[in-house]
């Protein structure tokens, strides 16, 4: 009998690890990343205090159109370094909440170092 690995099972161990190892100050508030396959989230959240600072997404009504590739990424995170800075927000801690730094994650994350956070 063939075992099929599911997938999302073993993202939320790794993300469960990395999570285990980081939190969100309000100093230095957590980057969240989600990915599904037409779509991506990121979220910038305080832990200590339980809030979501900023968000976007590419399910956002004047975002445009939706097809799950590398340049949207891009451009979901330059909105939500966009709303960080006018937040107040500068620095801030990656995750990539259990997904490979490749492809999507990665280009979301170069798109909010462009917009002007750093992490």
């Amino acid at each position: 009998m063939v075992k099929v690995k599911d997938s999302n099972k073993t993202r939320l161990i790794r993300h469960k690890r990395v999570r285990g190892k980081i939190s969100g100050t309000p100093e230095f508030p957590r980057l969240n990343v989600f990915r599904s396959n037409k779509h991506i989230v990121a979220q910038i959240i305080d832990d200590v205090n339980g809030k979501t600072l900023v968000a976007a997404s590419s399910m956002e009504k004047d975002f445009g159109t939706t097809s799950g590739n590398c340049e949207e990424a891009n451009k979901v995170g330059k909105l939500v370094a966009e709303r960080a800075v006018k937040a107040g927000i500068k620095d801030v801690v990656f995750d990539r909440g259990g997904y490979v730094y490749h492809g999507r994650v990665k280009a979301l994350a170069e798109g909010a170092r462009e917009g002007g956070l750093q992490f």
